[in-house]
């Protein structure tokens, strides 16, 4: 019965996102398979990223200190649509994708994470929240 009500819950997170206008971000990952070539080797070429797209995503802008960064937000991220980048791309968790990630791409900018949240409503994870800063 928990199953059945938590994939309710992930559902509804995922359909209140769309509904509350959800925009699209990238999460910047590090592209790890390395050319043959002996340069590669020695770390004279530069790998690249690949950019994970992630949508429907609720950004909320949040107060900075005027010492502190220039932009400070928060995405909110249904776990239903990590879950399909977790099966896609064999990554373990929500964790691990996040934490090996460079960035995130939103509106042409590059912001840095601050912090991840996984949110657990009836034993399951329905939203994750990142913190990130310009």
């Amino acid at each position: 019965m928990t199953q059945i009500f938590g994939t309710a819950i992930q559902r509804a997170a995922e359909a209140m996102m769309r509904a509350l206008g959800g925009s699209e971000i990238s999460l910047l990952l590090p592209i790890l398979l390395m050319p043959d070539d002996p340069g590669a080797q020695l770390g004279l070429v530069d790998p690249g990223v690949e950019e994970v797209r992630l949508s429907p995503v609720v950004i909320r802008n949040l107060p900075t200190e005027s010492a502190g960064p220039r932009r400070r937000l928060e995405f909110l991220i249904p776990a239903t649509i990590v879950a399909v980048e977790l099966r896609d791309r064999n990554v373990a968790s929500a964790q691990a994708l996040f934490g090996g990630a460079l960035g995130i791409n939103y509106d042409n900018e590059l912001f840095h994470m601050e912090s991840f949240l996984p949110e657990y409503f009836g034993g399951m994870t329905y939203l994750y929240r990142v913190m990130a800063v310009e």
